[in-house]
């Protein structure tokens, strides 16, 4: 079970989907469904057009903003970019940085993820940093050092103090949108190995305060057994977080597992 020092978080990845309308209709059915009073820390995070809307939508629901990405410079002529400033400047806390669909898609390598990160600790938003090995790489025995890799090398130049406003979200890509989940057991020794390596870069404080979440393929099915291991503290969730009772089930099940049930 989640340790009290550790408040678990379950996060919404919208990634390129719903319109403005959309955006609105889902933020209000969510609010609507997640019980005000919970320990559970709940995170949304829409495309960039719409996070204002959605702001407004989510009301007094105590669900939380964030962008799905930052630039790592303040301002200037960085056509398309989106900076901390300008994420702080319609509600949002958090912000995603290095998710795989970034890191594979776009090409961004964890030097870039790093200055990402930097800049919005900096700019004062919290971030989910994502890390997680290919299908190729866990077949072949490199998930520790690719996982390692890219913890090390995203968090370079973070001291320890600013840990606390940092969520590691441990996403196996080969379970991303795909419909196959990391099995409780490979979540856990996966998240198990992710808090070692903190501990070699920070200490045995920041290793055990820090929260890791999980993502890759997470429903209200799977979720259960899945936060339920004892360095899991929580999920990014891609295509359920659409479905709002799907999304409330999610966060449903980790209260669950907070009362003990």
């Amino acid at each position: 079970m989640t340790g009290p020092q550790r408040r678990p978080i379950i996060g919404g990845n919208w990634k390129m989907n719903t319109t403005l309308s959309e955006a609105v209709e889902l933020a209000g059915a969510l609010a609507a469904s997640l019980p005000p009073e919970r320990w559970t820390e709940v995170v949304v995070f829409p495309p960039f057009t719409n996070l204002e809307a959605v702001r407004e939508s989510l009301g007094e629901s105590r669900i939380g903003l964030g962008g799905q990405d930052v630039f790592w410079e303040e301002r200037g002529a960085f056509t398309g970019e989106v900076s901390a400033e300008m994420l702080l400047s319609v509600g949002c806390k958090h912000v995603i940085c290095g998710h795989s669909e970034r890191r594979h898609v776009i090409g961004e390598s964890s030097e870039i993820v790093n200055r990402k990160v930097r800049s919005a600790l900096e700019g004062e938003l919290k971030v989910i940093l994502a890390i997680g090995e290919t299908e190729v790489e866990r077949h072949g025995g490199k998930t520790e050092s690719v996982v390692s890799d890219q913890l090390r090398r995203s968090l370079e130049d973070i001291p320890a103090e600013i840990m606390r406003d940092v969520v590691i979200a441990y996403e196996p890509v080969w379970a991303i949108g795909t419909g196959v989940t990391a099995t409780p057991e490979q979540a856990q020794a996966a998240h198990a190995f992710v808090r070692l390596v903190l501990v070699e870069m920070y200490d045995d404080a920041v290793a055990e305060a820090t929260r890791i979440q999980y993502g890759g393929s997470v429903t209200a099915t799977n979720a259960p057994a899945l936060l339920g291991c004892p360095d899991v503290d929580g999920a990014l969730v891609g295509g359920a977080s659409l479905k709002p009772q799907e999304f409330a089930a999610i966060v449903g099940a980790q209260e669950r597992i907070l009362n003990g049930g």
